[in-house]
């Protein structure tokens, strides 16, 4: 598993308040989670007016397309209207992925199954 993380800083030039600043920056965020599937967060700088800091995570079996889809997001940031890119920090890592489990045991099925029936009674469902 190849995990990809961008650390970027966005100048707001145009904020006069936060709440200027929190438009510009869910719009980004909003923008990046939908066309490049990432999780993003404000990550710094949250009171302070004119600047954001931006942290965002990338994960996939590929390390190739990990990076693409970085340098992606920074050329996209880089031509922004309503801000201007900062500094980037970026940094792409393999992560050794997990052996598959052989699932439930008949003690962990008997006890789930418990539990939903218990849930059924008491909650009406």
């Amino acid at each position: 598993m190849v995990v990809g993380i961008l650390q970027f800083e966005l100048l707001i030039p145009g904020a006069t308040s936060l709440k200027d600043k929190r438009r510009v920056v869910r719009s980004v965020k909003d923008r990046l989670h939908r066309e490049h599937q990432v999780a993003v967060a404000e990550v710094g700088s949250q009171q302070v007016l004119n600047v954001a800091v931006l942290g965002l995570a990338s994960v996939s079996s590929d390390g190739a397309r990990v990076g693409r889809t970085l340098d992606s997001i920074v050329a996209k940031m880089r031509c922004l209207r309503e801000a201007e890119l900062g500094g980037t920090k970026r940094r792409v890592t393999e992560v050794e992925v997990m052996p598959p489990t052989e699932g439930m045991d008949d003690a962990d099925r008997e006890n789930l199954s418990k539990e939903l029936l218990k849930m059924m009674d008491g909650e009406g469902l």
